[in-house]
């Protein structure tokens, strides 16, 4: 046993980048969803430029990268139509142009080959599992992990736009291990932002596992972050873990 700590149990995971990637280049995906969402909203007699829309996400995306507060994709598009005259526009018609969006983006995500496999071995060895995704719609993300059969495995999905923080702001990391009541040393972080998830975690107190096949280390902020421990894919986790867990 080991004498300074007991042993890890429980697993936060990271969604996009982690569980799941992208299978083709987003630019003709956004083009698409843009446009379902304009095309809603036109059969309900709202007119909306989809770049002008497109225009606006880019702001609310700068702006969520500085602060890590969620404001949400339903929060930005109300606040747009109002702005153009579209003023007390019913929630359902709102509810229904995102749809729209998300049905052509939900298409461009794939599970990872490795996911399924890893996330059966986890639960058989009783860890605790739970996601926690920095995403701007709460539904989208439910309705991905439903659709990929993965829930059975998590205590939780989580998500920014349903708890205002994003990672790496420790109250996102406090939100998830209040779920599960414990303390950030009984938790590691599984992710592929080394930002977002390894710092995020890592400053709370948390250990942190980079997952490093679809990271992309993008300014030299990041270069000085240094996870805890580094993997390839995700069939490593177990093994990472076994080693991390060794009585010392």
């Amino acid at each position: 046993m080991n004498m300074n700590a007991s042993p890890i149990r429980h697993i936060l995971f990271d969604l996009g980048g982690t569980l799941m990637h992208s299978r083709g280049d987003w630019a003709s995906i956004f083009e698409q969803s843009d446009q379902a969402l304009t095309d809603t909203l036109r059969a309900y007699s709202i007119e909306l430029d989809a770049k002008v829309f497109r225009a606006r996400l880019h702001e609310y995306y700068a702006q969520r990268d500085k602060d890590f507060y969620e404001t949400t994709y339903h929060f930005v598009l109300r606040e747009l139509l109002e702005k153009l005259g579209h003023a007390e526009i019913p929630e359902a018609v709102i509810r229904s142009a995102l749809d729209a969006m998300f049905e052509v983006t939900q298409s461009n995500w794939v599970l990872e080959d490795d996911a399924m496999e890893t996330l059966r071995q986890l639960k058989s060895q009783n860890y605790n599992l739970g996601i926690f995704s920095n995403a701007g719609d709460d539904k989208d993300v439910q309705e991905q992990v439903e659709g990929f059969g993965i829930r059975p495995y998590f205590d939780f999905v989580l998500t920014s736009a349903a708890c205002f923080y994003r990672k790496p702001h420790a109250r996102a990391f406090e939100i998830a291990l209040a779920r599960w009541n414990i303390q950030p040393e009984e938790a590691i972080m599984v992710g592929d932002s080394l930002q977002a998830d390894i710092f995020g975690a890592q400053s709370l107190g948390m250990k942190g596992i980079w997952i490093s096949r679809r990271a992309k280390v993008t300014a030299d902020k990041e270069r000085d972050i240094h996870p805890s421990f580094s993997v390839v894919s995700l069939n490593e986790l177990l093994p990472t873990l076994e080693r991390i867990n060794l009585p010392r």
